[in-house]
């Protein structure tokens, strides 16, 4: 929905790097994708800056890897990120996450029904993305990765899970 749409890329996203690329300006410009069930990658190859064509083509990619592990590679940035403006598109790097709210109250227009909360961020430091290189997150272990309720018990993990008997999972 247009609603949702707008607050993306201020609060939900999966960015290797997020500005105003035109991928029509050229007809070498393409955004593919390819998922083999382990890992899901998308690629930004030769894409241009709207406006900005002189600048060059970026060609970038972000891996999604079925064990929770992301990957972002930078095959050719080919000016400093700081120097690319976020009049027009914010300019970022990283990861965030959000939730949405629809409050109950019906005396109140849609659109402020509607509240997103962030609650988690990672950002790259933009300085640092260049040409030939990639930064890797991998994931902190969670409940999630238990399978009984020994291992979860026994884990070492520093925040409290518990492991439920009827449901046979943890909590």
């Amino acid at each position: 929905g247009d609603v949702i749409h707008r607050m993306l890329t201020a609060t939900q996203y999966i960015a290797p790097l997020m500005a105003n690329f035109n991928p029509s300006y050229s007809r070498n410009s393409t955004v593919q994708y390819l998922d083999n069930g382990t890992v899901f990658v998308v690629q930004w190859d030769k894409v241009y800056l709207q406006d900005k064509e002189d600048m060059g083509s970026f060609t970038f990619q972000a891996a999604l890897h079925s064990s929770g592990r992301i990957v972002f590679g930078y095959k050719e940035i080919p000016v400093p990120v700081l120097r690319i403006s976020a009049s027009q598109h914010p300019v970022k790097a990283g990861l965030s996450d959000a939730f949405m709210v629809l409050n109950p109250a019906p005396d109140v227009p849609e659109s402020r029904r509607r509240t997103i909360y962030e609650y988690h961020r990672v950002e790259l430091d933009t300085s640092r993305i260049s040409s030939l290189s990639a930064v890797e997150f991998t994931p902190l272990p969670t409940c999630l990765q238990h399978q009984s309720c020994e291992t979860c018990v026994s884990s070492e993990l520093t925040f409290n899970c518990s492991w439920c008997h009827v449901l046979q999972r943890y909590l």
